[in-house]
């Protein structure tokens, strides 16, 4: 569970400089989150990631060398514990679907308001998921990669419940409040759940149950 007593730790990994730049400025006068280091591609991103330990990386997806859904695939090998928030230009669905389903807990474009994308960085380090309505749009489409489909009919229907609120993007303790259960318990049930359906994380879970009208 992340402590809400620490500054969020943060890792920009985006080869342009100015953006980065612009990032660190902007985050650096926020009192809850620290900027732990930078990395120009995805495989210094990871090196630093293993060295620094943040808890949220803040990954471009288009980088020379090693890109952010190859690195993606890195960090979560190396089992990092840090949540990915891609930070990107691109808005096409086919691009971010990749990088969902690699990991990544959530996206926002380089655009984004400043506020808002603390916002987001708050709520990914929370254990959301930041599946926008219209990306569960294109994942519904029948020319998107799809997620694992797994065992969906031997899930209880107690692992039916976590698995909706996993999808509405809700964190273990929001879902333990709602459904009046102990944090450890939620946990059990999220782990039950990934375990039954064969998806590696709940950013799959969630594309799992947009898929299946389980959301």
């Amino acid at each position: 569970m992340p402590d809400a007593t620490s500054p969020i730790r943060v890792l920009l990994v985006d080869d342009h400089q100015v953006v980065r730049r612009g990032l660190r400025t902007f985050l650096e006068v926020q009192d809850d989150i620290e900027v732990v280091g930078e990395a120009a591609d995805g495989a210094e991103g990871v090196e630093k990631a293993e060295a620094l330990g943040p808890d949220v990386v803040l990954m471009d997806l288009k980088m020379p060398g090693v890109d952010g859904i190859e690195a993606l695939k890195l960090l979560k090998e190396r089992g990092s514990a840090a949540r990915v928030l891609i930070v990107t230009s691109f808005t096409e669905h086919r691009t971010m679907v990749p990088a969902l389903r690699a990991g990544a807990a959530g996206y926002v474009y380089k655009d984004v308001d400043p506020e808002a994308l603390a916002g987001a960085i708050r709520s990914v380090h929370a254990g959301h998921v930041l599946l926008q309505p219209e990306l569960a749009s294109a994942l519904l489409s029948d020319d998107s990669p799809r997620p694992p489909q797994g065992r969906g009919g031997t899930l209880t229907d107690r692992e039916r419940e976590v698995l909706g609120h996993i999808a509405d993007g809700r964190s273990n303790r929001e879902i333990a409040r709602a459904l009046h259960l102990s944090e450890k318990t939620v946990k059990t049930h999220v782990s039950n759940i990934l375990m039954k359906l064969d998806l590696a994380d709940r950013t799959q879970a969630a594309l799992w149950a947009v898929r299946n009208n389980q959301a």
